[in-house]
């Protein structure tokens, strides 16, 4: 059975994000798997591991936010398969490994450090850049009955990222924002060598041209999710500035991103951290999976 994987350390984010992976799981008819790691390692400057009698301590205390966030996941969604697991270490490459076969993991924007909400904390960080599948960072209760959000430019993350965001909306219900933003810089500039096309297309001409694109990339979608109510939008601003706006009335917006440099995940694109670290609600950044050459 797939599952909806959720990390959580006891704190209000946390708590936030516990209560979305249930209502994901439910829509989505996933099982939901609480995780809760614990880190043994003493932290610096104190040189003794803990005690038998210490690590009963963590362990008990563990196994109480396991308990608690079970309890607040099945508040909200009580017909849903529910597991937790105890992990021991530190939980970023813990939920990272668990992500390999999840549906999605879902992360608070921060934790119990006390990071602000404009911040990711190092959890949600680590996970959108280094997941092998879709990762959902939590940053507030959604807004009610406000679309998904997808920025789509024809790429390959983009594209994963549409089909992400179509099942999402087919799933647990609403419209669905397909976003293209585009510049006179997005378009093949014209040859300069060439003197019947020296000039640039008119500002309506590329607008025209871009919806165009746009229609294109969706092409198939209705088909698949006849049930999705699609609004089409081709907008001429930069990609994240438009992404960020339109986070202030979604429910969860959808991007793609991927690995960039010697190995497939060690950073994360631009546009997406940017609206990781500004979205105004929920955000999912997706991935998909890496092949067996990567």
């Amino acid at each position: 059975m797939p599952q909806t994987v959720v990390g959580t350390d006891g704190s209000p984010p946390a708590a936030v994000a516990v209560e979305h992976a249930a209502r994901e799981a439910a829509c989505r008819g996933t099982r939901l798997r609480i995780v809760h790691s614990v880190d043994w390692v003493p932290p610096p400057g104190i040189a003794t591991a803990l005690d038998e009698a210490g690590r009963r301590a963590l362990r008990e205390s563990g196994e109480h936010v396991l308990s608690e966030a079970e309890a607040r996941a099945r508040s909200v969604a009580p017909d849903i398969d529910v597991r937790t697991t105890l992990a021991g270490g530190d939980p970023r490459p813990v939920l990272a490994e668990l992500s390999r076969d999840a549906l999605m993991t879902v992360v608070g924007s921060s934790g119990s450090s006390g990071i602000t909400s404009g911040l990711l904390g190092s959890v949600s960080r680590h996970l959108a850049t280094r997941a092998e599948g879709p990762v959902l960072v939590v940053r507030e209760t959604p807004a009610p009955g406000g679309p998904v959000v997808v920025g789509v430019d024809g790429s390959s993350p983009a594209e994963a990222a549409t089909a992400f965001a179509f099942a999402e909306a087919a799933a647990c219900g609403g419209p669905l924002v397909a976003l293209h933003a585009w510049s006179e810089w997005s378009v093949p500039p014209v040859p300069p060598h060439d003197p019947a096309l020296r000039y640039a297309k008119a500002p309506g001409e590329l607008q025209a041209g871009e919806e165009r694109l746009l229609a294109e990339l969706l092409s198939g979608w209705g088909e698949r999710c006849p049930d999705v109510a699609v609004e089409r939008r081709a907008v001429r601003e930069r990609p994240r500035q438009a992404l960020i706006e339109a986070s202030r009335t979604a429910r969860l917006l959808v991007v793609g991103s991927r690995g960039e440099g010697g190995f497939a995940g060690l950073r994360l694109g631009s546009v997406s951290m940017a609206v990781l670290h500004h979205a105004h609600c929920s955000v999912a950044v997706v991935r998909g999976r890496r092949d067996d050459s990567q």
